[in-house]
């Protein structure tokens, strides 16, 4: 029987915006995707949601990938505040869950800056029963320590847990330690999936 759905908030109960946050900036989409190679799309985007780095020395990092655009790089890095952006189904699917007994949490890969610049696409949270924001931990996903913290954390019985993620690898590590998983497209597959489960989703 599933108790609790664990959910993934990037491009689950959140969209992760980054093309349309760089594209704010006048860009065309040949620059978007060069900036996007130097910043979302490098290795040391992780560093970030992990929050064992200084914001500047991850920045040096991203400029130090493509020197020539560090100007660009500053300035869509300024303020984060338009790439995240909270699906309209979040709140209520939150609030039917919990009405029909299921605990919810959730467990992401997010930074401190992402945190505070995008509160406002984060206004679900307080409606969910807890959960991880990575860099808090200093750990991220796929990481086993992190699946552990939240089992260890909320007292949860793996078997009786679904988590939900867009990213197989961090699916992948939730199942090592029995929890349900589903690869999440969009809600209603995901709620399907939750049926199958026996979830009254």
């Amino acid at each position: 029987m599933i108790t609790t759905i664990i959910f993934d908030i990037g491009n689950v109960l959140a969209d992760f915006t980054w093309e349309e946050h760089y594209a704010r900036f006048g860009y065309d989409a040949q620059m978007v995707e060069r900036i996007a190679k130097a910043t979302v799309k490098n290795p040391a985007w992780n560093e970030i949601d992990r929050g064992v780095m200084k914001e500047e020395d991850i920045i040096r990092e991203f400029v130090a990938s493509d020197p020539d655009i560090e100007e660009d790089i500053r300035k869509v890095l300024k303020n984060v505040e338009t790439i995240v952006a909270r699906n309209d189904y979040a709140i209520p699917w939150i609030q039917e869950l919990k009405s029909k007994g299921y605990r919810t949490l959730y467990l992401s890969n997010f930074s401190e800056k992402a945190e505070r610049e995008c509160a406002r696409a984060l206004d679900f949270i307080p409606y969910m029963d807890g959960g991880i924001l990575s860099y808090q931990e200093k750990v991220i996903k796929p990481m086993p320590e992190i699946y552990q913290l939240l089992i260890d954390r909320y007292d949860l019985v793996p078997e009786e847990c679904v988590f939900m993620d867009d990213t197989p690898a961090n699916l992948a590590g939730a199942e090592k330690f029995g929890i349900h998983t589903i690869h999440f497209r969009n809600q209603a597959q995901a709620i399907a999936e939750l049926q199958k489960l026996g979830v009254n989703a």
